[in-house]
């Protein structure tokens, strides 16, 4: 048995003296943080500043569940551990693939490590398409809200809540905090859903209350003797802008002659319609893609265009997986496909609140102890991301 494992040039220390829980609270942007202390709802998290330590992090590009998650755990960003989207277009084949499933992934997770090495390690996720990539190589609890059995029911003392609530999340916690409390899991990540996010802003009363739910039970974490971390997959903006982009590049270039792929496209479209700030295209003639950068980069709303090299290396992303070029919507704007392949009607009248820029890339980077020096020096002068946070959570402890 190792007192430390070691992963993608990093070395994590086992959590002996306190349990260790980290949570990606899908979708928190740091206004929902700021907001909620100043409303009162967070005063747990209100307590890291003085009792921890709260600042913010860059999250990985793109701004998206899956390749954040996987980041986190990994400690690494895509261009290491593979996974860069949602969804994405398989070049050999063709067809346009949702990831649900680890065969892309190219790292192992400090989860997996950890567990092999005698530590009882448990991942909890709100979504199942994440299940398998969190819990690859992982010996030990490893489930989801969407799909709870009877047993994991049983565990928490409720039913598996509907995909498209608040209780999805919440769920997730009080599953992770039965494990906590068995002594089933001594290391524990858990991920929670954006869907409150997607809805509502911060201050509205359904963010306020959900918030105040998550708050009430970090303060269980707390109670139980874990240090806890809390990040975030990403941020969250509203978006009153759309940008068709393939239909755009068929009025200039034909039909067919571009395809654009939403990375941000899951089994929870009903939120955000499939649309984010981050897209990547494919071009039929490889002449008409200078052409086609040019023309994306004049629209209204669009604040980058990058070549496939370009966005690769500037982004961290895999470049065998990368698209012909990468667009970015800015703050404002989220950049789609075709109007007919995204449904709006499942906002309900909700305004579009979406991610996957460089606009939603900064998100909380909290811990409820404090940091010893060391990782004090860190956080203070150095560039923080997201998937710093077990590091910190294992290794900067005071």
């Amino acid at each position: 048995m190792t007192d430390v494992i070691e992963l993608n040039g990093r070395r994590y220390r086992r959590p002996e003296e306190r349990p260790v829980v980290v949570i990606c609270v899908d979708g928190f942007d740091p206004a929902y943080v700021d907001q909620g202390i100043a409303d009162g709802v967070l005063p747990t998290i209100a307590g890291f500043v003085s009792r921890g330590w709260r600042g913010t992090a860059d999250a990985a590009m793109p701004t998206f569940t899956n390749p954040n998650n996987v980041s986190i755990v990994t400690g690494a960003p895509p261009a290491v551990h593979g996974i860069a989207g949602n969804y994405y277009l398989d070049r050999d084949t063709g067809r346009e693939v949702m990831i649900t499933d680890d065969h892309l992934l190219r790292s192992e997770t400090i989860l997996g490590l950890m567990s092999q090495h005698g530590v009882a390690a448990a991942a909890v996720t709100a979504k199942d398409k994440l299940r398998r990539m969190l819990g690859h190589r992982l010996a030990g609890p490893c489930f989801s809200s969407e799909y709870a059995d009877a047993e994991v029911e049983a565990l928490v003392g409720r039913a598996r809540p509907n995909m498209y609530s608040a209780d999805l999340s919440l769920f997730v916690l009080d599953a992770g905090l039965a494990l906590l409390r068995s002594g089933a899991a001594r290391l524990l990540y858990l991920s929670l859903s954006d869907y409150v996010q997607h809805g509502h802003a911060p201050g509205d009363p359904e963010a306020d209350t959900f918030h105040q739910a998550l708050d009430e039970r970090v303060a269980r974490f707390v109670e139980a003797g874990a240090v806890v971390a809390l990040t975030a997959d990403h941020g969250m903006n509203d978006k009153p802008r759309v940008v068709f982009l393939e239909d755009e590049l068929s009025r200039r270039f034909g039909v067919g002659a571009a395809r654009v792929i939403c990375p941000i496209t899951d089994p929870f479209v009903r939120h955000h319609g499939a649309l984010g700030s981050f897209v990547r295209v494919y071009a039929r003639e490889p002449d008409d893609i200078a052409a086609m950068m040019a023309v994306s980069a004049e629209l209204s709303g669009i604040a980058g265009v990058f070549e496939r090299a370009e966005a690769a290396a500037r982004f961290e992303l895999p470049f065998d997986l990368e698209a012909d070029f990468v667009v970015l919507g800015d703050t404002a704007t989220a950049v789609g496909a075709t109007r007919a392949e995204h449904d709006l009607s499942g906002l309900a009248g909700h305004r579009l609140r979406s991610h996957g820029g460089e606009g939603e890339q900064r998100v909380p980077f909290m811990l409820s102890r404090p940091l010893n020096a060391q990782y004090r020096q860190r956080a203070e002068t150095c560039r923080l991301r997201n998937f710093d946070i077990f590091d910190f959570a294992l290794n900067g402890i005071a």
